[in-house]
Parts: C-alpha cells; sequence; structure tokens
C-alpha cells in the first residue's frame, strides 16, 4: 500500500505527540497537522487532544468498571491486566499511590537494570502489576497506533513514512531499546531523529519563506531542550553561501538526566518536609509510591506559579490511601517565591563559562533512577560549550567560542523567569545578547520537527546536514602502551554510506570467544574529525565506552577447520541513527559478520576492560601446566603435582589475587578447553573445579562471561564424577557459588532447588540422591545468600528460615555466639541486602520485610555475636533510592548499636549515607576478592 502520510512521534517522558503531512503534497505547499489523540480524561468519558500523558496507571481489581475504560478501538492486543492511558491515567496516578509507571524513557537509558524486566511502577507493592521500561514504551507506542488506526483506517499507522524522535545524547544501546519497543508495537520501518535537531526542523519549517533574513547574522545556534526526564544541547552551524544558509549540526551533549521530573522531586521534597513539620516530628517519611502521587501534585503547582499571571501561592494535597482516603488526606502551601528560588536558582543558577560539572552527591537521587548529581542546567552547559570550545571560535566571526542564536524546547521553557535566567546567563558568558528564536509550541515542536525533517529528505523544507553526532573508534589490542584506538566511523560521516577501512586488516577468530571495545567522542576539539583509519589516543576522558561487542562468530562451510580468517571492518551510520559494523572476509566480500553491541550488561570497568592481547610468556607456559594435567595427550602425572597446579601458576604468574581479569578469563578458557580431563581422578576433578570456579569469578565483568556461563552450565546436570568425594562436591558448590553472579534467573532457581533439597537432606540425615550433588549447610548457605536474582519472595522465605535458625535454643546451636549463628546472619546480610553485587535492583528484599529481621538482629547481644552488625549494616545500607531505604529512625537505631560496639566508621557510613566499597569491604561480604579492576555494581 502506497504510503499517503509522513508522521513524526514524539514519544516524550512527560506526554507523547503525534504530527503529520501528507506525502504527495506540492512543493513548499506542505501543512504540518497535529494529531488529536483520544483518551481516558474521566471514567468513561473519552476526549481527543493533542498530548498523550506517557504514563500508565495499572487500577486495582474491581476500582474500575470495564465500561470506565473503554477506549473507542478495540485493542489488538489486550494488556494482560487492565491498564488506563492517557489524561485519567495521570489524574488516578496523582490520587493513588504506587500504581503509576512514570518516566519510563528515562529508565530506557539506566544501564544498572534490566530495562527487559518488569520492574515498573518502580517500588510498588507486590500485588500491583508490573512492566518493563521497553514494554511501557511499547505501549505507548501501540496506544497511539490504535488511536490512529481508528481515525484512519484505510491508512495504518505501521504502513506510513514514521520518524520517531529519541534524545541526541541517548547511546547505541538506548536508541536499540527504542526501536525494540517500536517493533514490540508493530511499527518495524521508521527512522530515528535527534530530539534537538527536530526542534530546529520545525522552527525552519515555520520560517522556510525568510530563511537568509531570519538567520542571515547567525553563525552558531545552541538548541537547549529540557524536557521531562533529560537535557539534551545540540550546536548548529549556519554558513552563508550565495546569501542562503547551509546548517551543520557540529555537536551534541553527553546523557545528562536532569529536567522537569527532577524539579518535581525538589518541590516533593521541600512539601515533604512541610507536611512533617506540620504532623510533628513522628511523620513517617512517605513511601516511594506517595512520593510519586506528591510530584504529580507539585507539578501541576509548579506549572501553576511558574505561569505569566500566577498567584502568589498554591496549594499542594496528598490524599491518604484506603479507607483513610479523606482522613489522611494533607495540604500545605507552596509559594510563588519559594518555588522561583528552587526552580530558578536551584536549576539555573548564575554560574560562569568556565564551570564544570560538580560530582559530589546532591539530593536528588531517587526511584532508582541515576539522576544527574548537579542539578545546575548552566553548569552542564557550560561543561557542554567548553568541549567544543574550538570549533565554537572557529565559527564566530569575532573569535568568541559561544554561541550566538539560543532556541529553547521542553515544558519548563514556558516559565518566563528560566528563559530570562538562561538568557542573562549566556549573555554574561558570551559579552553580549544571544537572539533567541521564538518557538511557538514547545509540547509540539518535537513532533511537527519530525515532519519537517521528512519533508526536508524530500526536498520541499530546509535541511540540516547532520550524519553522525560522535566519532567511533576501535580500541587496539595492545595492552602494554597507552590506550589507543582507529577511527572507525568520523563525526558527520553520511547516514547510509558504509566506510570499509580498506588499508586495515585484523584476524577474526571463528569459533571461538571475540570481542570488540569501543569508544565515542561527541567532541573532538576541533572542526575536522579523525578520518577513517587514524590512529587516536583515548587516554581523555571525553572518549564514552560503549557497551562491548561481544559474540562467538561462526564461519561457513568455506573456512574449513581454520580457526582465524583476514577481515577488514565496514561501518555505516544506519538509517535509524545506530552504528552497524560488520567484518568482511578479505578473500570473499560476500562473507559478512555483524556486530552488535550488549545491551544488558555493562559492568566492565578499570583493568577488566583492557583487551586480552598476546599471551605472555608466563602466560604462555601456564597453560601448558595445565595441559599437562588435564590435557587429551595421557602424562605420567602425580596425584602430588595435580594438587600443586595452582601453586605452580602462582609461581608464573605471581599471587593469583592479583591476577587481572584478562588472565583469569585466559585461564578459564583454557581449563574449558581441558575439562574432560577432570574426570581421571577425584583429585583431578577437585583442583579443576577449584581453578575453574577461581577465574570465572564473580560470574561477569568481561564482555564475554555470559558466553562462558552458558558453556559451563552444561556440566551441571552431569554433576560430579566422583561423587562419593567430600571435597569435590565441595568445590562443586565452591564453584558454583563463585560464579552465581553471571547466571541468569532460571540458572538460579536450578540451583535453588538443589540448596532446598540438601538442606532438607542434612536435616533428615538421609542421602541426596543420584541426581543432587551433596552440599553441607555451610556450603548451601553460601550458595543461597549468592542468587540474588531467585524471586523476593523465595528470598524472604529463606531469610525467615535463616532467622529461626538463628533464634534456636544455644543448646540446639552450638557456639551460637561464633560460628553457627555467624553464617546464618553473614547469609541474612546478603539475601536481604539493599545493594545487589550482581542482580537488578529491583530484586531486593521488600522493606517491610527486612525491617521485621533487622528487629530480631537488633535483639541480640552484638558483642558477642559479631555477624549481627555485619547483617544489620547490609540490611540497612543506603541507597537514596526510596522504594529501598528503610526508615530513618530505624537506620539510627542499628547506628547507635554499631556505636556502642565501637564499629569501624566505614560501616556506619553505610548506614548513613551512599558510599562505594572499598576492597576490603567487598571481600568481607563476598568471602573473597574480586579480580583487580572489577567494580561491583554496588
Amino acid at each position: 500500500m502506497a504510503r499517503q502520510y509522513i508522521v513524526g512521534i514524539d514519544l516524550g517522558t512527560t506526554n507523547s505527540v503525534v504530527a503529520y503531512a501528507p506525502v504527495d503534497a506540492q512543493h513548499g505547499r506542505a501543512a504540518i497537522t497535529l494529531f488529536e489523540i483520544e483518551q481516558l480524561v474521566a471514567p468513561g468519558q473519552v476526549a481527543a487532544l493533542p498530548l498523550l500523558p506517557s504514563v500508565r496507571y495499572h487500577p486495582a481489581d474491581g476500582e474500575l468498571p470495564a465500561a470506565d475504560m473503554r477506549l473507542p478501538w478495540q485493542q489488538t492486543a489486550p494488556e494482560a491486566q487492565p491498564v488506563v492511558f492517557g489524561q485519567l491515567a495521570r489524574r488516578l496516578g496523582a490520587q493513588v499511590p504506587g500504581r503509576m509507571v512514570a518516566s519510563a524513557k528515562s529508565w530506557l537509558s539506566h544501564t544498572a537494570v534490566d530495562r527487559l524486566a518488569p520492574i515498573l511502577p518502580w517500588g510498588a507493592a507486590p500485588d500491583v502489576a508490573k512492566v518493563s521500561p521497553v514494554a511501557a514504551s511499547a505501549s505507548y507506542l501501540a496506544y497511539l497506533r490504535a488511536a490512529w488506526n481508528s481515525q484512519f483506517p484505510a491508512h495504518p499507522l505501521e504502513q506510513q513514512d514514521l520518524v520517531l524522535t529519541v534524545p541526541a545524547s541517548f547511546d547505541e544501546g538506548a536508541r536499540a531499546l527504542t526501536l525494540a519497543a517500536a517493533r514490540q508495537a508493530g511499527l518495524n520501518q521508521l527512522r530515528l531523529l535527534e530530539e534537538p535537531q527536530a526542534v530546529f526542523y520545525d522552527w525552519l519549517f515555520r520560517h522556510r519563506g525568510d530563511l537568509s533574513g531570519e538567520l542571515g547574522q547567525t553563525r552558531m545556534v545552541l538548541v537547549c531542550d529540557v524536557g521531562g526526564g533529560t537535557t539534551d544541547l545540540s550546536l548548529i552551524k549556519v554558513d552563508l553561501q550565495d546569501g542562503q544558509p547551509q546548517l551543520t549540526r557540529i555537536g551534541v551533549g553527553n546523557h545528562v538526566m536532569l529536567g522537569g521530573d527532577n524539579m518535581d522531586l525538589a518541590l516533593a521534597h521541600v512539601t515533604e518536609t512541610k507536611m512533617a513539620q506540620m504532623a510533628g516530628t513522628e511523620q513517617p517519611r512517605l513511601s516511594s509510591g506517595a512520593l510519586s502521587q506528591l510530584m504529580e501534585r507539585c507539578r501541576a503547582a509548579k506549572e501553576q506559579l511558574l505561569a505569566a499571571d500566577a498567584p502568589e501561592q498554591a496549594q499542594v494535597t496528598l490524599l491518604g490511601s484506603g479507607s483513610r482516603m479523606i482522613g489522611g488526606m494533607r495540604s500545605v502551601a507552596l509559594t510563588k517565591q519559594e518555588v522561583g528560588s528552587i526552580i530558578v536558582d536551584g536549576f539555573f543558577p548564575l554560574v560562569a563559562a568556565t564551570e564544570r560539572v560538580q560530582q559530589a552527591r546532591a539530593g536528588i537521587v531517587e526511584f532508582g533512577l541515576p539522576y544527574a548529581r548537579d542539578a545546575a542546567v548552566t553548569r552542564h552547559i557550560a561543561d557542554f560549550l567548553q568541549q567544543h570550545a574550538s570549533a565554537l571560535q572557529a565559527a564566530q566571526d569575532d573569535g568568541t567560542a559561544m554561541p550566538d542564536t539560543l532556541l529553547l524546547n521542553g515544558g519548563v521553557f514556558r516559565a518566563a523567569a528560566l528563559v530570562n535566567r538562561l538568557q542573562e546567563t549566556l549573555g554574561n558568558w558570551r559579552g553580549a545578547p544571544l537572539r533567541l528564536l521564538h518557538n511557538d509550541n514547545p509540547d509540539v515542536a518535537v513532533a511537527r520537527g519530525a515532519v519537517a525533517y521528512a519533508l526536508a529528505l524530500q526536498g520541499q523544507a530546509p535541511r540540516i546536514d547532520a550524519g553522525a553526532a560522535r566519532s567511533y573508534f576501535l580500541v587496539l589490542d595492545d595492552a602494554k602502551g597507552p590506550k589507543r584506538g582507529i577511527c572507525i566511523l568520523p563525526r558527520g560521516s553520511e547516514t547510509g554510506r558504509e566506510i570499509l577501512l580498506d588499508d586495515r586488516t585484523f584476524a577474526l577468530r571463528l569459533g571461538q570467544p571475540v570481542r570488540f571495545h569501543v569508544m565515542t567522542s561527541n567532541a573532538d576539539g576541533a572542526d575536522a574529525p579523525p578520518a577513517p583509519g587514524e590512529l587516536v589516543d583515548l587516554d581523555d576522558p571525553k572518549y564514552v565506552r560503549l557497551p562491548p561487542i561481544a559474540t562467538v562468530l561462526k564461519g561457513a562451510k568455506s573456512t574449513g577447520g581454520k580457526q582465524e580468517t583476514a577481515v577488514q571492518l565496514a561501518t555505516a551510520l544506519t538509517e535509524v541513527g545506530t552504528l552497524e559494523m560488520h567484518c568482511v572476509n578479505l578473500s570473499d566480500a560476500s562473507q559478512r559478520w555483524l556486530l552488535e553491541f550488549d545491551l544488558r550488561h555493562e559492568n566492565t570497568t578499570g583493568a577488566s576492560d583492557k583487551p586480552d592481547g598476546a599471551p605472555s610468556p608466563q602466560l604462555m607456559a601456564a597453560f601448558e601446566k595445565i595441559d599437562r594435567v588435564f590435557g587429551k595427550k595421557a602424562q605420567q602425572v602425580t596425584a602430588k603435582e595435580v594438587k600443586q597446579l595452582r601453586a605452580q601458576l602462582e609461581l608464573l604468574l605471581g599471587d593469583r589475587e592479583q591476577w587481572p581479569t584478562t588472565v583469569l578469563r585466559q585461564l578459564f578458557d583454557a581449563l574449558w578447553q581441558r575439562a574432560r580431563g577432570r574426570h581421571r581422578s577425584a583429585e583431578h576433578e577437585r583442583v579443576w573445579l577449584n581453578l575453574a570456579g577461581y577465574c570465572l569469578r564473580p560470574g561477569f565483568g568481561h564482555a564475554l562471561d555470559d558466553w562462558r556461563l552458558e558453556q559451563l552450565w552444561t556440566l551441571f546436570e552431569s554433576g560430579v564424577r566422583h561423587a562419593d568425594d567430600k571435597q569435590a562436591r565441595a568445590e562443586w558448590w565452591t564453584l558454583w557459588r563463585r560464579v552465581a553472579g553471571g547466571l541468569g534467573a532460571t540458572e538460579q532457581l536450578r540451583l535453588l532447588d538443589d540448596f532446598a533439597f540438601n538442606l532438607q537432606t542434612n536435616k533428615e540425615g538421609g542421602d541426596a540422591g543420584g541426581t543432587v550433588v551433596a552440599g553441607s549447610d555451610d556450603d548451601m548457605l553460601r550458595l543461597g545468600a549468592s542468587l540474588e536474582r531467585i524471586p523476593v519472595e523465595y528470598k524472604a522465605e529463606i531469610g525467615g528460615w535463616l532467622l529461626e535458625r538463628i533464634a534456636q535454643p544455644a543448646a540446639a546451636v552450638p557456639a551460637k555466639d561464633n560460628t553457627s549463628a555467624s553464617r546464618y546472619l553473614w547469609a541474612l546480610g546478603r539475601i536481604g541486602a539493599r545493594q545487589p553485587f550482581h542482580g537488578s535492583t529491583h530484586d531486593v528484599v521488600p522493606t517491610e520485610v527486612v525491617e521485621g529481621w533487622l528487629e530480631a538482629i537488633l535483639a541480640l547481644d552484638w558483642k558477642k555475636v559479631e555477624s549481627a552488625a555485619f547483617a544489620a549494616v547490609h540490611l540497612a545500607r543506603m541507597t537514596d533510592d526510596r522504594a529501598r531505604d528503610l526508615p530513618l529512625a530505624l537506620r539510627e537505631r542499628i547506628v547507635q548499636r554499631l556505636l556502642a560496639i565501637n564499629a569501624p566508621p566505614a560501616t556506619i557510613t553505610m548506614v548513613q549515607q551512599v558510599v562505594q566499597l572499598d576492597q576490603a569491604t567487598e571481600r568481607w561480604i563476598l568471602g573473597e576478592s574480586l579480580p583487580p579492576g572489577l567494580k561491583l555494581i554496588a
């Protein structure tokens, strides 16, 4: 079917908007129209509005009759449980805490959680249905598709020319997840456009009749888009050729999770404090759901008090819940002056042009999202302009390293006070006022601009020369010298044009794990980006590491038995705005391997990021030692030599605690290739299991650990060969405990089955049987404490069982104050930790359950039971996420108890504020050290 319309979709953090224009409009006469989206505005009442709030409300059973949620169309793929979208969803979310999904777009760029897992609403009660950030985004797009198809049944949305906007600062992972959401919504063919570009396209389209006059004195435009979840910055250079402006986007900002949501949160904190003061000191801290509800109320008050005709104050009312909805109502006033001070001075302070972003902690980290630590938008702009100083200076006739023109977008700039403050700040930096381009409707400019962009591609509107927003570099495999890389795609590269690095040849391993580290920079520091294939020094903070490209590439039949093949790299900026990279066979260009980014994991830092490089002579000697013990060729190896293998490796490589991750993983690969050799004797099996687990610990931290764990898991069902050897069985469980961090939920649940079976068998004094490797209580406790991805209800059950063991009479638990109670408390602290070490933060045990555990721990004598302090600290550790943090009064009791036993100051600080664990604390928690350079998410 021929496409009838060009459709632009702004999938916003706060609102989603759709605009369109006919495909066949005559040149110069195209008109862009806003699509009125039918949505519920009250129970049973539908209205067509240009803005669809990007929120979902998950009603309780029986809360809303089906008739009150009926839409004008029949949903093709209805939700498993009823969901309300639109204005009514926002209204209900402001009334009932913990049932509204908001800011899904912000979660798409949050790498510390599984963005494909059902985690929203964040901090909601167990009975509330949850959805993943990708699924939530997909549901908004599916809603728009259904609304469009209801009005245009002959021209389905999925068959139109679609442009979907994303923040310019979105990395490859967030862009790919946005595309995944679109595909999930049935929108398979579309293009991505950066939102600041869309804003400028909207302005260009509206002024297309006289651009030479409008931009005749402009040389550099700063587009500042402060939306609900992000601050998005772009620079667009204006050159005059034959009197006509030629436009080039020369720079985009880094991802800054700072926007209207942060402002609403800051006001909610102030309002919460006022409510507590009115109620007295006993007023408890609001729950995560109640705070989300209060944010919605504060958002409305903010918009009212920052408007041109603002009243002197506005009431913010927080309803109670359940039967106390009215009786539990609290209301305070926010004044025009204090809102102005908090928003204008707090988020847009007057700062110097030389100021850099501050990294100190701020009080806006909430709801599990990593909001920008520095809340000053003006400091982020100053930092951005400093990164592009050389390009700015070259563009200006007077040599000023500042833009001369400003275009603003985002709902926050409806407030004249914020516009005036930003103009004042930039004017001070430049030494002269900036020209402000008029944005007639910030709420819809992005969607209209997406249509204008598609019209520009057809020659019906002015076009911005953009290309790749960043330069991309392949990190070279050279661990000895400084970090260097090859430019594989320069900034400004044309969309859809493939770049072949024909002067560089690489050796590609087939059928074996391979990985590629790619770094990117949006601030090359000069007008001319590096050329393809150019060598660049990457030891500079401006270069940012992308998620690794890690895979096992299979060779075609024509490759025969070769393990390596010569390839060249081919890269391109795709039509949807993402980086695509292929390895092209040097001898057969038709044979290609696509390299894709790892979207789920980005835990590699420090030493674990270094390329493997060619093995050193010492490492080659270590491989020979491993081969002598476990290799295929039968060798006369004594039991003593097998036992001494670890010591022999340390003689070659140094103290094993100092082996870097790259060496550990290469040793594991050598062990894995000789896994059959572990069957030769019980001693062989013990040593192989011990070394394999040690070299693969903690199961993540290296780009190919997922692949390694997949291979290792194939051994699980076969168990140990020498099942009658107690030490072999212990090493079996030590291995799985060590690598548990890299196992998925399915594998961890399988381990949980054996955990429970062994504990029950040990209690009854029976035999584990032939299908389960027997394990001691101590083995099982350490294993169970490492299963962070099992459902929280199982964690709560394990925790309850542990408390029963701790509470048993001393006669039933010998040496309660030392051995038995300590191991139970250590396990309890791991299972209920507020900050997981390898799992997602949505998998933590609910606070109300942990509060009960802590009451039992507080009843112990901490001077006699040393591990009580350990458990309490990790159960009460601060995260700055209200959904996980315990009440202040309980944490203060724990601090007082820690002070009474003279606990180390570092442990006390963990309960009072967010801190990064040091190496000693990590070892305390995990029972052994991590590989050097590897840092836990915590």
